[in-house]
């Protein structure tokens, strides 16, 4: 069988989550096997570890490749990493989900195409969240590839 040796690979960075979220290692692996659920990936394994005073690493080895997440709580930044091989997977469908369960006010993505030849970079365009506070709920408007996405969360602390 031959096997394409094309993928995609999205690295982001995200800004503004509570702290409560980026230091709880068993929630973010919660939403780590959910987003690779989400996008149809076969799920290998996964494995997370919680650093001290605070910060979370967790990896979810996919059959496709990985997803991962870093965090740094005291700063309200995560590093988000999710690379598969082929074209039936897609890495944006993870990495949308992840940014929905996280709500952070900032995300800046590249893409980088793989596998055929010279590794090509896409300049994601930054998702800019804008927060609408109605009747006690946040409305966060995502702007991706000049398709604004419009989701209801709740107001976080």
């Amino acid at each position: 069988m031959d096997y394409s040796t094309f993928g995609r690979h999205v690295a982001v960075d995200v800004w503004g989550i509570p702290f409560r979220i980026l230091n709880n290692g068993k929630l973010l692996e919660e939403y780590l096997l959910n987003s690779a659920a989400k996008c149809g990936a076969t799920i290998i394994s996964s494995q997370s570890h919680q650093f001290e005073p605070q910060g979370t690493s967790v990896f979810v080895l996919l059959a496709e490749s990985h997803l991962s997440i870093h965090t740094y709580p005291e700063k309200g930044y995560a590093a988000i990493d999710c690379y598969t091989c082929g074209r039936t997977i897609d890495p944006n469908e993870a990495v949308q989900y992840l940014i929905e369960q996280l709500k952070p006010t900032h995300v800046d993505t590249k893409m980088l195409l793989r596998g055929t030849g010279k590794i090509e970079v896409k300049n994601g365009k930054q998702f800019l969240f804008d927060h609408h506070e109605k009747e006690g709920e946040t409305y966060v408007s995502v702007e991706r590839n000049n398709i604004q996405i419009i989701t209801n969360a709740k107001k976080r602390d």
